[in-house]
């Protein structure tokens, strides 16, 4: 096994790891309180059209291809 296996293989059982501990975890009053599909307040730096897909880079640009696009790299403006 190559050390990039190893790594991965880490990352991917620290992965599981979290999963199943969150998955396990109870939800508390707060969480039970506010409703799932409650959308947060549209800010100045989200997409201004409905249906971007809205993604950031780390430069702060957003991607400008339809949200749910099935090519594996975004278009950012």
């Amino acid at each position: 096994m190559s050390k990039m296996d190893g790594l991965r293989a880490m990352r991917e059982a620290r992965y599981a790891e979290a999963q199943k501990r969150s998955g396990a975890a109870k939800p508390t009053k707060a969480a039970a309180a506010k409703p799932a599909a409650a959308k947060p307040a549209a800010s100045a730096e989200e997409p201004a059209a409905e249906g971007l897909c809205g993604h950031r880079n780390m430069s702060g640009r957003t991607c400008t291809r339809e949200q749910g696009h099935a090519a594996k790299s975004h278009r950012y403006s």
